[in-house]
């Protein structure tokens, strides 16, 4: 079902190498604005690619790829590889370290309705716009999405492993994570993981956005190309796969931030008591412990007080007809409905345009935006299974958006895929 090729990817010269952690950024929708700040002052910084700066910020990524390709700050690798990507990792309250292990290479743009790359959450519209624009103007990827497949044989693996014992980069990022990137380039090799490949569904993880914009790119690009053959350069798009059956696959939980509501906390209690139980809690720090492993319920952080709040379960049986199963009943999707539609009055399709809601994985800073009133109040959740997840792409509906936080989060800057034709010719044929 899916066609992959190995990348001739742009990356920065080996002269960089000793600078990657310098030179790489978290995702452009995870990068804070302190980070920013920070990343800015360095010209080289990959941000200025991936976020790019000033009033018209994708013609300023363009001009910035042309200086760094003249002056050979970055260069491209004449034969194209499959590049191992490894993260090395522990989650709070964890000894053992723990290693996601993937492999970045280019797949077809598809889209949403040829169900081979399947899609589990909604996007944010503003976002995709701006990766379109980007791409339009540097004809560059700066940054791989998230692709699962399902392997229970785990036959790539051992390739991998050995590919990894000769690492291009070897740095801790941002997250405190371990990244470690290699490649292969024997096309004996190569062609095994174009040949699993080949048969499997893609289940996107994270890079909803960016890999929207991949197909709004490609569309633009045809109706340019009426004569489009399928294998032009413009058909694909960079992704990072990972085994969905591998254990070491972690999914965190992404709260919930209302900004700019004029509702008391006692008005906004009293219409949340029509589908909610609550319960006023004596410590936030209770909060996480309290929601965990409990359907539908949530923390609550409002003014100087916190609440658990759990769906009444009678109320179940009210959500829209419409919904399948696998998605009526997530915990995500019944907060969207009861309290961001009902209480608040945002309907589900609205929900994606609005800017009155901001999503923010860290508890603290949830903590903080509301005690310093930039948000109203807080909505904090728990975790989704990798198993829901699957449920949900294969049914055909998407949860609400920033639904799962696949973690660690991939980097930006490790390696650049071009949609430039001449920059992307090959006979890839002979990977196949």
């Amino acid at each position: 079902m899916a066609e992959i090729l190995p990348i001739k990817a742009w990356r920065y010269h080996e002269k960089y190498s000793r600078q990657m952690e310098d030179l790489t950024a978290p995702l452009f929708d995870v990068v804070s604005a302190s980070q920013r700040e920070v990343l800015y002052v360095n010209p080289l910084n990959s941000i200025h690619l991936s976020v790019p700066l000033g009033v018209a910020p994708a013609e300023e990524a363009k001009k910035t790829l042309a200086d760094w390709k003249s002056r050979g700050v970055i260069s491209q690798d004449q034969i194209p590889g499959i590049y191992v990507y490894y993260q090395y990792f522990r989650l709070p309250g964890e000894e053992k370290e723990i290693c996601r292990k993937g492999f970045i290479a280019q797949i077809k743009a598809y889209d949403w309705d040829e169900n081979v790359v399947l899609r589990h959450e909604s996007t944010i519209a503003k976002s995709v716009n701006d990766r379109v624009e980007l791409l339009r103007e540097t004809k560059l990827q700066s940054s791989a999405t998230h692709g699962l497949y399902e392997d229970e044989d785990h036959l790539l693996e051992a390739y991998m492993d050995k590919a990894i014992e000769d690492p291009i980069y070897d740095l801790e990022d941002y997250q405190g994570v371990r990244e470690v990137l290699a490649v292969i380039q024997d096309a004996s090799i190569i062609k095994k993981f174009v040949s699993l490949i080949r048969n499997k569904q893609i289940i996107l993880a994270d890079g909803h956005h960016r890999y929207e914009g991949a197909i709004s790119y490609r569309k633009e690009m045809m109706m340019q190309n009426l004569t489009s053959q399928g294998n032009e350069a413009y058909n694909f798009h960079m992704m990072y796969f990972t085994n969905a059956l591998d254990s070491n696959l972690r999914i965190l939980p992404t709260h919930r931030l209302f900004l700019n509501f004029d509702i008391s906390e006692g008005d906004l209690l009293e219409k949340l008591e029509h589908y909610f139980t609550i319960k006023k809690l004596n410590d936030v720090e209770e909060i996480e412990e309290l929601i965990l492993h409990k359907q539908w319920a949530f923390g609550l952080i409002v003014g100087e007080n916190a609440y658990k709040i759990r769906l009444i379960p009678e109320q179940i049986d009210y959500m829209p007809a419409d919904l399948p199963q696998p998605v009526r009943h997530l915990d995500l999707m019944v907060l969207h409905y009861f309290l961001v539609e009902k209480v608040l009055g945002i309907p589900l399709k609205e929900q994606r345009y609005s800017d009155q809601i901001e999503y923010e994985r860290n508890l603290r800073r949830c903590l903080k935006k509301v005690s310093s009133s930039n948000a109203t109040f807080a909505v904090i959740t728990r975790d989704i299974a990798m198993q829901k997840v699957m449920e949900v792409c294969k049914s055909g509906y998407t949860m609400p958006q920033k639904s799962t936080y696949f973690y660690p989060k991939t980097l930006s800057g490790l390696l650049f895929a071009s949609v430039d034709e001449e920059e992307f010719k090959f006979p890839y044929e002979m990977f196949q």
